[in-house]
C-alpha cells in the first residue's frame, strides 16, 4: 500500500512517517519547494514538492497513492483568521480536489479544539459536531472538517477525521513553546492554577492511532478522539518541564481574567502579524477541562495508550534538554 503524507517534515508528520516506514509501507511525502528533506530521501521516502495553498503545483502528488495522511497545517497559537483559513481550509480543498478520482481513503488530521474553544471539553463525544468559538484555529479546523465529511458524503472517497488532544513529545509546540517562555522575562504562569487536566497524547501514541484509523475497514466515515490516559494536570506537566532547566510556574491567572487580557492583547497584536503575549487558543487549552472522550477510538480501533506519562518525559528530556 502506497501512501502520501502531507506536513512531512513537520511534527506528528516526520513520526507519522517513521511509523508507516516500520511497518512497511510505500511513503510518498509532499514537502515544501526549498524545505530540508534529506532525511526523508535518506530513508526511502519518495519526496514530492508542492503547496498546498497552490492548487496547480499539486497535480500528480497522488498518482498512484491508496491512502492519504494530510497532517500540515498551520500549528501556532496566533494570526489572523486568513492565515489559518489559507493553511488549513483552503488547503485542505486543494487537497480533496487533487484526490478525486486517485485515492481509496482520505484521513484528516484535526484537533479537538474543533469540537469549540473556551469552555469545557470534558466528555465530548466523537460524534459530537465541530462548533466554532471564533478563535481562528478552532473555527478553521470545524469548517474544514465539515467540507472532509462532505466529501465522504458524496461518495467521493471514504474520509476519516482523527481528533488529537494536546500532542506532546520531542519538538512538540507544548514542549518548545513552555521552554521558550520559561527561559523568557515573564515565565509560565498557570491558569486557573493548572487545576485541570492536561489532555495530553503522546506522539508516538497518536502516530499508532492515526495509521489504524487509515488502515481499518471500521474507520470509514468516523471521528477519533485520540487522548491518552495520564492522570496529569497543567500544574504537574508545566512543573514536570520546569524541573529539567530549573525553572518553576511563577504566579496564576484567573481564567476570566486571562480570557479577557488575551482578547484584547490579540486584536491589538494580529492587525500588525505581532504575536500576542497572551491567546485565546492557550488560555482555553490550559485553563479549561479538555478531556473528551475517547470510547469509540477504544472500542473500534483498539487503541490504548501505550507510551507512559513517565517515559514520555524522559524521552522529551532526552531529546530536548541533552
Amino acid at each position: 500500500m502506497k501512501t502520501l503524507v502531507t506536513g512531512a517534515t513537520g511534527f506528528i508528520g516526520s513520526a507519522l512517517v517513521k511509523k508507516l516506514l516500520s511497518q512497511g509501507y510505500c511513503v510518498r511525502a509532499l514537502v515544501l519547494p526549498g524545505e530540508d528533506s534529506q532525511w526523508l530521501k535518506d530513508a526511502g521516502v519518495e519526496v514530492v514538492y508542492g503547496d498546498l495553498t497552490d492548487r496547480n503545483s499539486l497535480d500528480g502528488i497522488c498518482k498512484n497513492i491508496d491512502t492519504v495522511y494530510h497532517c500540515a497545517a498551520r500549528v501556532t497559537d496566533w494570526g489572523t483568521k486568513q492565515q489559518f483559513y489559507k493553511a488549513i481550509y483552503h488547503a485542505t480543498r486543494n487537497l480533496l480536489e487533487e484526490s478525486k478520482n486517485k485515492i481509496q481513503r482520505f484521513v484528516y488530521l484535526s484537533s479537538i479544539a474543533a469540537l469549540g474553544l473556551g469552555k469545557h471539553l470534558k466528555g465530548k463525544k466523537e460524534t459530537d459536531l465541530p462548533q466554532k468559538s471564533g478563535i481562528p484555529y478552532n473555527d478553521a479546523k470545524a469548517d474544514t472538517e465539515i467540507m472532509v465529511r462532505q466529501y465522504h458524503e458524496n461518495k467521493e472517497f471514504p474520509c476519516t477525521i482523527v481528533r488529537p488532544a494536546n500532542v506532546t513529545g520531542p519538538g512538540s509546540v507544548w514542549v518548545r513553546d513552555i521552554v521558550a517562555r520559561f527561559q523568557s522575562v515573564t515565565g509560565v504562569p498557570l491558569i486557573d492554577g493548572g487545576q485541570y487536566s492536561a489532555s495530553l497524547v503522546y506522539v508516538e501514541n497518536l502516530v499508532d492511532g492515526i495509521i489504524r484509523a487509515g488502515t481499518m475497514e471500521i474507520a470509514k466515515g468516523k471521528t477519533y478522539h485520540f487522548r491518552d490516559n495520564w492522570d496529569v494536570t497543567w500544574k504537574q506537566y508545566i512543573t514536570d518541564l520546569g524541573k529539567y532547566i530549573g525553572k518553576s510556574p511563577r504566579g496564576n491567572i484567573p481564567f476570566s481574567i486571562a480570557w479577557y487580557s488575551a482578547t484584547v492583547l490579540e486584536s491589538l497584536c494580529n492587525p500588525l502579524h505581532i504575536r500576542s503575549p497572551l491567546t485565546r487558543l492557550a488560555v482555553a487549552v490550559m485553563g479549561r477541562d479538555n478531556d473528551v472522550d475517547t470510547t469509540l477510538t477504544q472500542t473500534e480501533l483498539g487503541w490504548v495508550t501505550m507510551v507512559a506519562y513517565d517515559d514520555a518525559m524522559q524521552h522529551i528530556a532526552e531529546k530536548t534538554f541533552k
